[in-house]
């Protein structure tokens, strides 16, 4: 009797868990500021690897040339020695954002500017998401894409909600689930 009592306890501490995780996101996704990315080309052979499409952001590449690099290295391709930050966005009458800088904080140094939080793993620049999944069998949808729209909370946290070609229309929205 007890471990039943335990075990359904023990359930319902992990089903609020999951619920109040699910909620934040939803609020993170409702209330966040949306913020357009330029894609950095990737290599063509790692673009597209099953439902899947490998991303690199411009900003980055931008936000590495600012950062300490690892001695002993002597290569534009030398990885990044620093602790994860913010990246400061200029955001212009698009929504897209570029790079203006490097903060320590999530708040923005002027209006028309956010801080979106990075991090660095084994040397490299990530941000919230390095992949976008997709339906199998919709690969050809996301070939154009050229921005990925992210939605930043006030904690500066990314979340990437879409791909989007040069005119910033979002890719994948098929008509009648085709």
């Amino acid at each position: 009797m007890i471990r039943s009592i335990l075990a359904l306890a023990t359930l319902a501490v992990i089903l609020i868990a999951v619920n109040m995780a699910i909620l934040n996101k939803e609020r993170h996704l409702d209330m966040g500021q949306s913020v357009f990315l330029e894609l950095a080309p990737v290599d063509p052979r790692s673009l597209m690897q099953g439902d899947y499409m490998a991303l690199r952001f411009a900003v980055a590449n931008q936000l590495r040339n600012a950062l300490p690099k690892l001695e002993g290295r002597r290569h534009w391709w030398r990885k990044v020695d620093a602790e994860d930050g913010y990246v400061v966005l200029n955001i212009d009458d698009n929504g897209v954002g570029r790079f203006a800088g490097v903060a320590t904080s999530p708040e923005p140094s002027s209006v028309g500017q956010i801080a979106m939080a990075y991090r660095v793993r084994s040397g490299t620049i990530k941000f919230a998401t390095n992949a976008f999944f997709f339906q199998e069998g919709t690969a050809e949808d996301y070939e154009p894409a050229r921005f990925g729209e992210f939605r930043v909370n006030e904690q500066g946290e990314p979340l990437l909600v879409g791909l989007y070609d040069e005119d910033l229309k979002r890719l994948g929205d098929r008509p009648n689930g085709h």
